[in-house]
């Protein structure tokens, strides 16, 4: 009787095992599936933003253009190739260092809310902006087109630091970096409003202006520095994958896998600070897409970061790009700050993350 049930018991478990490895197979294949999706509506996005303004050009004579630069004349040449491409490609970017930054700041902070605009970083780099555009105050021997962008990451990129050291010297963990970042938001909107309150009508005009994001600035030359700081940061996050997913299964089980998990943090929130201040000390505060583009990307691939965060990269670029084409489109004959639009999308989302939090606490 025994004798029978063995193989019976063999036979009725191997193939459960076979099934387990196939669906996983299957899943993984689904997963980079979505990723390459998201590449190519990325690069759709993109077309759809170059092709998108108030000039009277064809989009086929655009693709044209892209293609064959000869084919047009030099005022068109200057439409495509100096105003449009780098706006286009500043949107991508910024979308991308956003997103990277948000996912990471969840992660080590084990905050769905948490992102660059919720913790202090925007806010930050709005003070800094307001400084250079109302006071004229910033660091010396720079020309005047590049004073508001370095003052604005300088702010920023210091508020993260700020929050580390003040964790750091509480030894509050985690919850202490939030709370920290929640004070800092109060902090600096204030003192921007107190500097809004001494400025002239001109000043005042450039920095609502400024805080509402804008993508007016792009040039090949914030292409370049946020395409650089991008492949910099970038690299080290993905070496970092295998760790972040441990963490996500809590601190004392990635402790027990071998993580360092305040060096990790450390080393993390170090790297969403380059890149949200890179990000938005050439656009100005744009919301909400350091928030929402991880979620989107976490509901796309899970928690492996290995896929998480290459998917939030990509979602915040297309979030971003798209933006960037509805803000040239929602108004004719005008264009809107980008970070409305990113808001009109965003506040939706971040009510719903916010019920959902706590509906699951």
């Amino acid at each position: 009787m025994l004798m029978r049930r063995v193989p019976n018991m063999t036979m009725t478990t191997a193939p459960t095992i076979d099934a387990i490895l196939h669906e996983h197979r299957r899943l993984r294949v689904r997963r980079h599936a979505l990723l390459v999706a998201l590449a190519i509506a990325c690069l759709a996005a993109i077309a759809l933003d170059v092709a998108t303004g108030p000039s009277a050009m064809s989009p086929w004579k655009i693709v044209t253009g892209l293609i064959n630069p000869g084919s047009l004349s030099p005022s068109e040449a200057a439409i495509v190739w100096q105003i449009r491409l780098p706006y286009a490609l500043t949107a991508v970017l910024v979308g991308a260092c956003l997103a990277l930054s948000g996912a990471e700041m969840q992660t080590v902070l084990d905050n769905p809310l948490a992102s660059p605009f919720t913790l202090g970083v925007s806010s930050a780099a709005s003070f800094g902006a307001s400084l250079a555009i109302v006071l004229g105050l910033g660091v010396p021997f720079l020309p005047s087109d590049a004073i508001v962008a370095l003052n604005a990451f300088v702010f920023a990129f210091g508020s993260v630091l700020l929050l580390q050291a003040m964790a750091r010297a509480r030894r509050g963990g985690v919850q202490s970096i939030v709370l920290f970042g929640i004070a800092m938001v109060f902090a600096f909107n204030a003192l921007t409003a107190l500097v809004q309150f001494v400025a002239s009508q001109e000043a005042l005009q450039q920095l609502v202006f400024w805080t509402m994001g804008s993508l007016s600035r792009a040039s090949w030359r914030s292409v370049a520095v946020l395409a650089a700081v991008l492949a910099l940061a970038a690299p080290f996050s993905w070496v970092a994958a295998r760790a972040l997913t441990a963490l996500r299964l809590g601190e004392d089980r990635a402790a027990s896998a071998g993580v360092d998990v305040a060096r990790l943090r450390f080393f993390s929130m170090l790297r969403a600070s380059l890149l949200s201040a890179t990000a938005v000390a050439f656009v100005g505060v744009v919301g909400f897409v350091g928030l929402v583009g991880p979620h989107i990307a976490r509901l796309l691939v899970g928690e492996d970061h290995r896929l998480f965060l290459p998917a939030s990269v990509l979602s915040g670029a297309l979030l971003m790009s798209l933006a960037s084409a509805a803000s040239k489109t929602m108004v004719p004959g005008a264009l809107l700050p980008v970070g409305v639009v990113t808001a009109v999308i965003g506040v939706p989302a971040f009510l719903f993350l916010i019920f959902k939090s706590g509906a699951r606490g």
